[in-house]
């Protein structure tokens, strides 16, 4: 997080899913987050290959206890910033035409926060602002539709957190290690991104 408190600036998670240091994605999220900070933004920063966080036991403790997991791991940093950030984004290679285990794990984790959704019909989203969030994406074929198992999963989790705002961006063709940087524009595509990202307020508000 930023060494000052975040007042009244729009509070932005990041997500780095990779399991690789300063990958393709992680540069597009670095990118990202630099047109972020030029709005005030408030960033706080979790590298997931970083964080113990064990797969979803299905066990049933977060419906006899809604919103609470059992389990006890790094994971437990995770639900608060989840609930209360106004912007979410998340940057995660294609692994196998999805989002890679680091991710997936956490969104499968994210089921204490369904239960509170959809079974207990409580607000999830903690957020002063409506939330919009951002994919960062790159896979290394070129298919249009390498991404779209990444897209249904992460809709699914996007409902779980009350996203009111999806965007995304995504580059095939990017298999080699740091191949994003060859790229004619995907890093101020990215700065961008962060950006609007930032700055976007609905129509509500």
């Amino acid at each position: 997080m930023s060494g000052r408190e975040c007042d009244d600036a729009p509070r932005l998670l990041a997500l780095a899913c990779s399991p690789r240091r300063g990958g393709n994605t992680e540069t597009l999220l670095d990118a990202a987050l630099e047109g972020a900070a030029q709005t005030g933004a408030c960033i706080e920063r979790f590298h997931l290959r970083e964080l113990r966080i064990s797969p979803c036991l299905h066990c049933g403790g977060c419906v006899r206890t809604p919103g609470q997991c059992v389990i006890d791991d790094d994971m437990q940093q995770l639900y608060e910033p989840l609930r209360a950030a106004d912007r979410i984004i998340l940057a995660s290679p294609v692994f196998f035409m999805s989002v890679t285990a680091q991710a997936k794990a956490m969104i499968d984790r994210c089921q204490p926060l369904w239960v509170l959704r959809a079974i207990e019909q409580q607000p999830v989203a903690a957020s002063r602002l409506a939330r919009a969030a951002l994919y960062l994406g790159a896979g290394g074929a070129g298919s249009p539709d390498s991404f779209d198992g990444a897209r249904l999963t992460l809709n699914a989790w996007y409902w779980t957190l009350e996203i009111a705002e999806r965007r995304e961006l995504t580059f095939g063709g990017m298999d080699d290690e740091g191949a994003i940087r060859g790229h004619p524009t995907a890093l101020d595509e990215a700065r961008r991104a962060g950006c609007d990202l930032a700055a976007w307020r609905s129509h509500e508000e």
